[in-house]
């Protein structure tokens, strides 16, 4: 299975002018994953944005995925894809990608899905949203529970959904390996301060998930 540290799962806020300057202040302030996220049909600045992120991110030892698009993630060298229950499906983008990329999957609220998708090897499994996002509305809402019973599929575990510095121990607590943010950290004044709040949730955060 291929490596992920502990720690902030910082996601891209789509397209924006200071894009890299604004991942690069992530990295600074600790961020041990970073997801591509742009939901827009301009495919060369797509491309061309996602190339340079990976070099970034590489330059900080740290994998970056694109999120939904598989061929991107292929094209541009990414470390792997993040996959909705409406993208590709999780075969296809480990074919597509091979055995030592991160294929990670939502699961919303459902240990289920969960389940299934560990058993179909996922890398790293996210539930959400656990408290009110402004970046994507959902009615499915997950609980510090379902981290605690999902612990037991021995995969890293995702928390996404609306997560501060200061709500965000108790999923820490729960089993959550990683935090996905958007807007805590990518819609502050200060991106790099932003970022290291969340880092300094996870003490251990240079150690591997399970």
């Amino acid at each position: 299975m291929p490596s992920i540290r502990r720690g902030l799962y910082a996601i891209t806020d789509g397209p924006r002018a200071d894009l890299l300057d604004a991942v690069a202040a992530a990295l600074r302030g600790g961020a041990r994953l970073v997801q591509y996220r742009d939901k827009t049909q301009d495919a060369a600045r797509r491309a061309a944005e996602a190339r340079a992120l990976v070099d970034l991110c590489s330059a900080h030892d740290v994998p970056l995925l694109v999120n939904d698009d598989v061929e991107l993630a292929r094209a541009c060298g990414a470390a792997g894809v993040h996959l909705g229950e409406d993208d590709a499906d999780l075969p296809s983008a480990r074919a597509a990608l091979g055995g030592s990329a991160i294929v990670g999957v939502s699961c919303y609220d459902s240990l289920e899905r969960a389940r299934a998708l560990a058993a179909a090897g996922a890398d790293y499994l996210a539930f959400g949203a656990f408290f009110p996002s402004s970046s994507k509305a959902t009615t499915r809402h997950a609980t510090p529970l379902l981290l605690r019973q999902a612990v037991a599929l021995r995969r890293p575990l995702v928390a996404i959904g609306g997560i501060t510095p200061d709500n965000a121990p108790p999923l820490v607590e729960a089993g959550a390996d990683c935090l996905a943010v958007i807007s805590a950290v990518f819609a502050r004044p200060d991106i790099e301060a932003a970022a290291r709040r969340f880092a300094t949730l996870f003490p251990d955060a240079d150690s591997h998930c399970r």
